[in-house]
Parts: structure tokens; C-alpha cells; sequence
């Protein structure tokens, strides 16, 4: 095990064994500033000590509402020193969410990043009781400003940190993360130090860095896969940069030329896109091997290459692929993609380019990553790599992935039933489908629960918004769609008689009257559209739906598309209306 037992022991171990000028390193004013591990520690000190004048208790829980950046990690540690428990939200779910997840695991005091999201959490204070403090990391009118933590606590000794730290075990609660359930309420998925170390632990071979090792960070944090990371980071020694934006991280990449960085396949994609539009623009002999490289990188297997394989490739890394690794900084040794599949084509095509992509797979009550692909235990495209190790995975009858490991979850929050309805005999079930390759590398075959991920890695709950939308009296049946592309759309079969009646109202023209007519009305096409945008409100900004077709013919039992008691047979439907959705996605 690590000589580290709980999670804010491990900007101390940085400390004593490789103490970093630079451990956290953000853009200001144009310039990367940097902070080191002592005064990182000394900041973190300096909060834990305001926490506890303010009251909070070992065992409280203390909100963190924010996107990624240094505050972030110190008010991680800081909370983690005081006994309290540590909940993060992402800074773009609804306020319905927030009121929902505060209640629920009575948040005593919270930390925002800014202007928005102090407003959001004002508005729910009122019908949050346990809330009694909102400070924000950057200035805001009329909002306590996060120094005042520090303030509060300047006659506080640093013993009394010391003797909560002392009481703090490592089987004990660190951390509360709230994932989408399917009844649309989220569940509090509640992971030890343990948990979480076990998993930092298992993850120092798959990643390629040291404390020499300069790494990017723009995934949120809030979300367990790159806050193990972090602590990974924290542990080997690496500088950690903040990129500004996801609008800005292909400037930052060049800037920080990284070693490691994690992404999730949305943003590879979005890369892929760029390198691909930039080979469009080329003409003559630049053009013609721009495109036999990428042809080339098609083709390629880790294992198994021929040598007039292996020497084209050579010459395709050197005239093609060198300004591809340039672009992305000159100095990348992995990508960690996990959150969601990754295209075989794209692994292949990076791999090929010595840009190599290392997909994991796990989830939140996993803390998370289960298995990876890895330089050690090898590398098979198409797969998520081989198991970390101290994690089983076992398949069962129905080819669900069942996983046992000290990576796995003490519970949810509040839920002993939907506890005990995942971990039986100390397995976790994972609700997806998967077989081994070569008895060794996991594969995920399919996805037993209907929640879905986009590309983005982000959850998509469909039944819940299904149902949502439906309360339109324009839209009779819908089905959302999306798993593994860029965005959710909707295949919407309208309420034909309804708008009829609407039709002959608004005096619309509906041609002929027939189903083929009124979905070709772009007065109709509108109207839905309306309908869809006012539900949209409703929901984070990664499920908004972004495209919505228009189906002639109800789905019924008889054409196959639902079961005997009206369930949506979705994957039946995704293959009658395949051209449908090949509009939406283009492919």
C-alpha cells in the first residue's frame, strides 16, 4: 500500500519527498504563475483552521460548487483536515439539482467559484435548512469573500488541526459524489480514503509521469476520474496547470507542452476535427501525404506489424505526424481517455501517430477506473485494458460486469436499498455489459441500464427526460438518443390529432392533413421546436437536447418498437430509424 492513509496526506508526502516550486500553476494576466507544495499546505492550513471556527464538525458536510482550479484543491484538503466530508457539484446542473443534493446530504457550508453560481445557491438557501455559510473563491457583491475563512480562523492553533487529522481513519467516509440515478433524483455515491487511494495506487504504472512531469488539467474536477488523478499528480510530484477554458485548450496545451493530460473522447474528436480540416486546406504532394499517413494510420495493430508496415510508418511519423505531436505541445507521452467509449479509428489513427491514447473504464462507485490500457500490461485498441491491480472483475451469466476490489464503494448516501440492490456478496454490479479479450483486456459490449454517456463522458438519463418532455401536448411519444456522440438529440413522434386542432386554430397550413404532411410543415417544425427549447431549461447544459427529427408513423407493439406493456425496444428503434438518426449525427 502507499505509505499515504488518507487523502490529505498526499500533498505531505510531495512535501517530504519531492517538494515542487510549481505543484499548481494558473494563467494570470497572461503569465503561468505558480504555487508551491509548502505554501499550497500553508494555505490549506490557514482554511481548515477558519472551517473550524465557523463551526464545522468531523462528519459535516462542506459543499464545493466550482469549476477547475487551484481553490478547488485547497478547499479539498482544507475541508478533508477538519473531519468534514467533502461535496463537490458541477458548476452546471440545475438549481432543482442543488436544492435536491444540499437536502439531501445537509450541506453546512459551501464554497462557490463565482457571481452565477453564488446566485444559483442563494436562490435555494431558503429552502435548504442545514445551510448556514456561502463564501465565494472570487469577489462578488454583497457575497463573503473565501478569505474571510481565514480570518475567522487566525486564533485557531494548528494542534487542533492536528488532533482532528489524528482522528481521521482510512476506512473512513472522505467524500460524497452525486452521479444522475434513473428515477432522475441523484444518488450520493460515498467513497472512503481508501477507495480513492486504492485507485492512485493502481494507477502510478498506467500513467507515465513523474516529478519531473509537467500535466494539463481542464476535465472537472468535481468528478471522481480526474480528481484521483489529481491526488495522482499530487503523490508523484507533477506540476499541475490549469487550462483557462475548454475554448482555450489547444493554446494551452502548446503553451504548457504537457506530458500527460486526460481528456474524454469528445475532446479527441474535436482535435481529430482540427487536424483533419487543416489537412483539407493543403494541395498538391503535402495534400496526397497527409492523407496516405492518416490511410496508413488506419491500418494500424499494436501487435503484429509487418516491417514494410513498420517502415512506412517511420516515414509517416517524421513527414506527418512529428507536427500533429508538435501541435499538441512536442512532449506527449499518453492521453488518459475514460468518461465514455472511445472510437477504435481514433485510437488506432493517435497510436499510430506516437500519440498514444491509454482508454480506461469505470465508474463513480468504482472510484473510479476499474481497468486501462496500459505501456505495462499492454495496449489493445477497442478494449479498456487490462484490471488494476487488487481489482476482480467477474461476468456474470447475463454478461453484466461485476467488480470486488477496495475500489469499491462503501454505499450510496441515504439508500441502503439501492445499495444493497448493486453490491451483493461484495461484487458490485456495474449495469454493463462486457467479455474479456485474449482472457486478459475488458471489453464493454453494451450497456445493460439505459443510462448512456455522450462523447463528453457526460450521463444522459433518457427516461427521466422522456418523460419530461412528454408533458408537452404537442409531442406524443420521444425516445433521446446520443450515447457516445458529441450531443443528445430526440426521435419525436408528434400528437397528430392535437395538431390538427392546433393547425386549424392558428390557421397553418398542413398541406393534406396526412402524418407526411404536418411533419414536412416547418410552422410545425417550429412549434415543436418551442416546445423542446422550453423543457430544455430545465435540464444541465449537457442534456440539453440538441437536435430533434420529426418520425411520420407512432411507434407501436405491431412495427416492433415497443414491448407487450409499452417499453421502448430502443436499439429496435435505432435500427428502422437509422437513416433518421444518420441525418442528426452524419454518420
Amino acid at each position: 500500500m502507499l505509505e499515504v492513509k488518507r487523502l490529505f496526506d498526499v500533498p505531505y508526502h510531495q512535501l517530504n519527498t519531492h517538494p515542487n516550486e510549481k505543484m499548481f500553476v494558473t494563467k494570470t494576466n497572461g503569465n503561468w504563475v505558480g504555487v508551491s507544495t509548502k505554501d499550497f499546505l500553508d494555505h490549506a492550513m490557514r482554511i481548515s483552521k477558519g472551517l473550524i471556527a465557523l463551526g464545522v464538525q468531523a462528519g459535516d458536510m462542506v459543499g464545493i460548487v466550482s469549476n477547475t482550479r487551484y481553490e478547488w484543491n485547497v478547499m479539498d484538503i482544507a475541508i478533508q483536515q477538519t473531519g468534514a466530508i467533502v461535496v463537490p457539484f458541477y458548476p452546471n446542473i440545475s438549481e432543482n439539482d442543488y436544492r435536491y443534493i444540499f437536502n439531501d446530504a445537509g450541506i453546512k457550508l459551501c464554497v462557490v467559484a463565482d457571481e452565477e453560481l453564488f446566485t444559483k445557491i442563494t436562490n435555494i438557501k431558503g429552502d435548504t435548512p442545514t445551510l448556514e455559510h456561502i463564501f465565494t473563491m472570487e469577489t462578488v457583491n454583497g457575497a463573503d469573500h473565501w478569505s474571510e475563512i481565514e480570518k475567522k480562523g487566525e486564533n485557531i492553533e494548528e494542534s487542533t488541526i492536528q488532533e482532528r487529522k489524528d482522528k481521521v481513519n482510512n476506512e473512513d467516509l472522505a467524500t460524497i459524489i452525486y452521479t444522475s440515478g434513473t428515477t432522475g433524483n441523484p444518488k450520493g455515491v460515498m467513497l472512503s480514503h481508501r477507495n480513492i487511494l486504492s485507485n492512485v495506487e493502481g494507477c502510478i504504472d498506467p500513467i507515465p509521469a513523474d516529478s519531473n512531469s509537467k500535466v494539463l488539467s481542464f476535465l472537472p474536477v468535481c468528478h471522481v476520474y480526474e480528481r484521483m488523478l489529481h491526488y495522482l499528480y499530487m503523490y508523484l510530484g507533477c506540476s499541475i496547470h490549469f487550462a483557462e477554458s475548454m475554448e482555450t485548450i489547444g493554446d494551452n496545451i502548446r503553451e504548457v507542452n504537457p506530458d500527460v493530460f486526460t481528456a474524454v473522447p469528445r475532446l479527441i474528436e474535436k482535435v481529430f476535427d482540427k487536424i483533419m480540416a487543416k489537412g483539407d486546406e493543403l494541395t498538391g504532394i503535402k495534400r496526397k501525404l497527409f492523407f496516405w499517413a492518416v490511410d496508413l494510420a488506419e491500418d494500424y495493430e499494436v501487435v503484429g506489424r509487418s516491417g514494410w508496415y513498420n517502415f512506412k510508418l517511420k516515414i509517416a511519423r517524421k513527414l506527418i505526424f512529428k507536427k500533429w505531436q508538435e501541435a499538441l505541445g512536442g512532449n506527449v507521452r499518453a492521453i488518459a481517455s475514460g468518461s465514455a467509449a472511445l472510437q477504435p479509428r481514433l485510437a488506432r489513427i493517435f497510436l499510430a501517430a506516437d500519440i498514444p491514447i491509454l482508454e480506461g473504464y469505470g465508474l463513480t462507485e468504482t472510484s473510479p477506473v476499474v481497468s486501462v490500457n496500459s505501456f505495462s500490461k499492454g495496449i489493445r485498441i477497442g478494449t479498456c485494458g487490462a484490471l488494476l491491480d487488487d481489482v476482480e472483475v467477474k461476468i456474470a451469466e447475463d454478461g453484466e460486469i461485476l467488480v470486488k476490489g477496495p475500489n469499491v464503494m462503501m454505499g450510496y448516501y441515504n439508500l441502503p436499498e439501492a445499495t444493497a440492490e448493486v453490491i451483493k456478496d461484495g461484487w458490485f454490479h456495474t449495469g454493463d455489459i462486457g467479455e474479456f479479450r485474449e482472457g486478459k483486456y475488458l471489453k464493454i459490449t453494451d450497456r445493460k441500464k439505459e443510462i448512456f454517456k455522450t462523447s463528453g463522458g457526460k450521463y444522459i438519463v433518457p427516461q427521466a427526460m422522456e418523460n419530461k418532455f412528454k408533458e408537452s401536448r404537442f409531442i406524443e411519444q420521444i425516445m433521446v438518443i446520443g450515447e457516445g456522440e458529441k450531443f443528445p438529440s430526440a426521435l419525436i413522434v408528434p400528437s397528430f390529432d392535437f395538431l390538427k386542432d392546433w393547425a386549424k386554430r392558428k390557421g397553418v397550413d398542413i398541406g393534406d392533413g396526412s402524418n407526411a404532411s404536418i411533419i414536412k410543415s416547418q410552422k410545425v417544425i417550429d412549434r415543436i421546436q418551442k416546445e423542446v427549447d422550453d423543457f430544455n431549461a430545465d435540464f444541465g447544459s449537457w442534456e440539453k437536447l440538441k437536435c430533434v427529427e420529426l418520425l411520420e408513423n407512432e411507434l407501436s407493439v405491431e412495427g416492433g418498437e415497443l414491448t407487450p406493456t409499452l417499453k421502448l425496444k430502443r436499439k429496435k428503434i435505432m435500427e428502422l430509424h437509422a437513416e433518421t438518426v444518420k441525418k442528426i449525427y452524419g454518420h
